[in-house]
């Protein structure tokens, strides 16, 4: 391959980066737990922007523990494949594999 078309491919690359960065803060995912009863939901940058208890699941410091690691576990997976996906589609917007 041409060395010019691999700078241009390689700055192609950092501004997409760059771009993705910027968008981390606006993308989220929400995870729950005991059926709704508590819900986290991260940004791209896994910080928690919103947590829902209802108030069964506080009368219990244990279950609400178990809970709520179980919510942030759950919105930490469904981010990941998000941001996954989301790198995956501005690869192959640049034509990559």
């Amino acid at each position: 391959m041409n060395p010019f078309e691999l700078l241009k491919n390689a700055q192609a690359i950092k501004e997409q980066m760059a771009r993705m960065q910027e968008r981390l803060p606006e993308i989220r995912a929400t995870g729950n737990a005991g059926a709704g009863m508590v819900t986290i939901t991260l940004n791209g940058t896994f910080t928690v922007v919103d947590v829902t208890i209802e108030e069964e699941a506080a009368e219990d410091l244990e279950t609400l523990r178990l809970l709520l690691q179980s919510a942030f576990n759950d919105a930490s997976a469904k981010l990941q494949r998000k941001l996954q996906d989301e790198g995956l589609k501005a690869a192959s917007m640049m034509g990559q594999p």
